[in-house]
């Protein structure tokens, strides 16, 4: 009978729970569930925080801003598409010219001696052109250039859309007037398919570079891509743009 007696005074003793005899533990219910103050209270997760934010959002997704198109881009669009489609009498739209890229190529032959010399002129072609530059390997073997197949010899950058239209705003409006004894550019680098090359001796012209930290003056060529089908509807193009031609 004693014995029975301690089995069920037993039952009353304070489990794993921490509990006080006759009192309620202080541990979680088995299969309660915990109110999300109390949760967070006792340290809980991020889920039971981004709940919370949930619920007090007001529904109004924030949105970037569109960005603004480009001051040649939109002069494109207001005036030269006009103006080409009254010289040359288009009947759809999408005959009119439009500038589709532009490359921008500077050789480096003394980097086969001094490949830093190539890495100054990739970060210069960068800094013009707002786009990281790519280095071009030579071809073929030279050996009266110690040229070997595969050497870097150069660098590139191709621009489209929009940094394409705000290369060509400073080229045209900062650079070429930065040129020394300055008359123009020579219209003979059309290719009789619509396309333009030109040629910078200094690309110290641009405002980009700072003349103190070149390490040697270099030039570069620029070609213009458009879709124009002729010549002359390429040069009625890069006219509208003020491309300053000398003939």
């Amino acid at each position: 009978m004693s014995d029975t007696k301690k089995k069920a005074g037993g039952s009353k003793a304070p489990g794993k729970s921490g509990g006080k005899p006759g009192g309620k533990p202080t541990g979680k219910p088995a299969g309660g569930k915990s109110t999300g103050g109390g949760g967070a209270a006792r340290g809980g997760g991020p889920p039971q925080k981004i709940a919370r934010e949930k619920s007090t959002d007001t529904g109004i997704v924030a949105q970037a801003s569109p960005e603004q198109a480009p001051r040649m881009l939109q002069r494109y669009r207001d005036e030269i598409r006009a103006k080409l489609t009254a010289e040359f009498g288009y009947t759809n739209p999408m005959q009119v010219p439009r500038l589709e890229k532009i490359v921008i190529n500077m050789g480096v032959g003394e980097a086969t001696a001094d490949q830093k010399k190539l890495d100054a002129a990739v970060s210069e072609l960068t800094a013009i052109a707002g786009q990281k530059a790519v280095k071009t390997l030579s071809k073929k073997a030279i050996a009266g250039f110690k040229i070997r197949k595969g050497l870097p010899i150069g660098c590139k950058v191709t621009l489209r859309k929009a940094r394409m239209y705000e290369f060509v705003d400073r080229l045209f409006t900062i650079a070429l007037p930065r040129v020394r004894d300055f008359r123009g550019i020579t219209g003979k680098g059309f290719d009789g398919r619509g396309n333009f090359a030109m040629g910078l001796k200094e690309q110290i012209v641009f405002p980009e570079i700072n003349y103190d930290r070149v390490d040697e003056v270099r030039g570069m060529d620029i070609q213009f891509v458009t879709t124009a089908k002729t010549d002359a509807e390429a040069k009625a193009l890069l006219k509208a743009f003020d491309l300053p031609f000398a003939n």
